[in-house]
């Protein structure tokens, strides 16, 4: 504990800032005296931002050149040309030569289930996860945080997938759980329901496919075939589904699952079936307007993956985007790979730029399509403001977007690449506005900035407190000496707009 006694030099700043945790900077932006805080605390939003590049991609037309997209709090207000725009917002950020995109969307993860890091997952891009099989949760996130939206545990037959490869017993906290009658799916459906789950999510996996990941887990694999759900319970749970306003999504690999889930009238496949599907088959997926989620990258192993997609997407049936976050070799946000092998697979012998436009197309708007936030995947008035920024053209090269620039959650930066945080003049003009905000915490005013290892500081001897900068993680960190508590204010670079130093 950092002792009051001790005398106000530099190096006793730096060891309050490294060892003291916890003070809420903004409780006293509004005359809150409680000092408690939280570990991860945000500033308001700006009232504006406009961002603008060389190339701007809405999710839905085709990239735009030279545009611009207005913020207003955590929404998109506008696309435009900047000259439009700019008489609304003075507070501006040109990106130039990058491209500007909707936050990426995944709808097959398992992060909660394998305890995935969400930070990790959208400091890569995707600002949206549908979890697919794991404890159940109600919706979180999208003000800076992951947005994540959980189906909770597969409903499965007692010993069938996924129980019978993952182990352990079921429930709702677990990947999966069993029902064996009519009543007792009715029951889970509806307990999931009021759970928060985002959708209801089925397994119709009787094994046996060759490639599939299960394989891989280096635990004996039961024999085949497996307990499936029956006709009987498998439509139950779509018509109760549906009765409350969710979709059902179903685990199915080949072509008896495949039967049972669309007689059941599901919405969804979780992913790309790994055994071979008659072209009758594909063609009713497609005329039942079914939605497939690809998984291509994750199954790569399968033999008849890509020929199911390919047939799919002559078919023109619609396949979104999906990695399978959380599952081994695959990454912790943005696939390019798997981009990669949906425009191979979908797009036919001859790809041209439409293909590729298309391919985004399924891990944006398309991806949104069905998760019930409107304007979500797409850069469009009232849409969530999740936007994410590469240097570059991703059109020529889906690689890059897995380094993203910029990301946006809800308006808030959560990697900001185009500013120097480091900036002297940046951090000068952000003390001196913090000490007019927070002057009943900050005095007296005007003292001068210093610098000690990765900190650059002001100490207030007025209030015994600190106000640092860390060039490491660039976040803005407060400390009050009586106190002794450090608390992390969150990256300076969401400050900057606030306190307009980064114009």
């Amino acid at each position: 504990m950092i002792k009051n006694n001790f005398l106000h030099n530099t190096n006793y700043a730096l060891i309050l800032l490294i060892l003291s945790m916890g003070i809420n900077l903004n409780a006293y932006g509004h005359g809150n005296e409680d000092h408690s805080g939280s570990t991860a605390v945000v500033p308001g939003l700006p009232d504006c931002q406009i961002l603008t590049a060389a190339r701007l991609f809405d999710g839905i037309n085709f990239p735009q050149d030279d545009k611009a997209v207005l913020i207003e709090g955590n929404k998109i207000k506008q696309v435009g040309i900047l000259a439009d725009l700019s008489s609304q917002c003075a507070n501006q950020l040109n990106l130039g030569d990058s491209t500007i995109l909707p936050g990426f969307i995944e709808r097959h993860g398992h992060i909660t289930f394998q305890n995935v890091n969400k930070s990790v997952v959208l400091k890569n891009g995707i600002t949206t996860v549908q979890d697919v099989g794991g404890p159940l949760k109600a919706m979180e996130g999208g003000q800076g945080t992951l947005r994540l939206l959980s189906a909770g545990p597969i409903i499965q037959a007692v010993n069938g997938y996924p129980l019978n490869i993952f182990g352990g017993g079921g429930g709702f906290d677990k990947i999966g759980i069993t029902v064996s009658s009519v009543t007792e799916a009715e029951t889970v459906v509806q307990e999931l329901v009021n759970g928060g789950a985002s959708a209801i999510v089925i397994s119709l996996e009787p094994g046996g496919e060759q490639g599939r990941h299960w394989q891989t887990h280096g635990n004996p694999i039961p024999a085949t075939p497996w307990p499936m759900l029956s006709a009987e319970v498998t439509q139950a749970i779509v018509t109760k589904a549906h009765a409350l306003g969710k979709r059902v999504m179903a685990f199915v690999g080949e072509e008896t699952g495949l039967i049972r889930a669309l007689d059941a009238n599901i919405d969804e496949l979780v992913h790309m079936p790994c055994d071979e599907i008659s072209d009758d088959l594909l063609q009713r997926i497609t005329d039942d307007g079914v939605t497939v989620v690809t998984t291509l990258d994750t199954h790569s192993t399968c033999e008849h993956m890509f020929d199911n997609a390919a047939g799919l997407g002559m078919k023109d049936a619609k396949v979104i985007y999906g990695s399978e976050i959380a599952h081994d070799n695959v990454p912790w946000g943005i696939n390019g790979q798997e981009l990669s092998y949906m425009l191979h697979a979908l797009g036919g012998k001859a790809i041209d730029f439409t293909d590729v436009v298309n391919v985004i197309k399924a891990a944006t708007s398309k991806a949104a399509e069905d998760l019930g936030i409107p304007g979500l995947g797409t850069l469009t008035p009232d849409a969530p403001a999740d936007i994410i920024a590469v240097r570059g053209n991703p059109f020529e090269k889906f690689k890059i977007l897995e380094y993203p620039d910029l990301v946006l959650s809800g308006g808030r930066a959560v990697v900001n690449n185009y500013i120097n945080q480091s900036s002297e003049a940046k951090i000068d003009c952000f003390f001196n506005w913090a000490e007019v905000k927070y002057s009943g915490v900050l005095a007296p005013a005007g003292m001068t900035t210093q610098t000690l290892g990765i900190y650059s500081f002001r100490y207030y001897p007025g209030t015994k407190a600190y106000l640092g900068v860390s060039s490491s993680d660039h976040h803005l960190y407060y400390v009050n000496e009586d106190e002794g508590y450090l608390h992390d204010q969150g990256l300076l670079v969401n400050w900057l707009p606030v306190s307009e130093c980064n114009i």
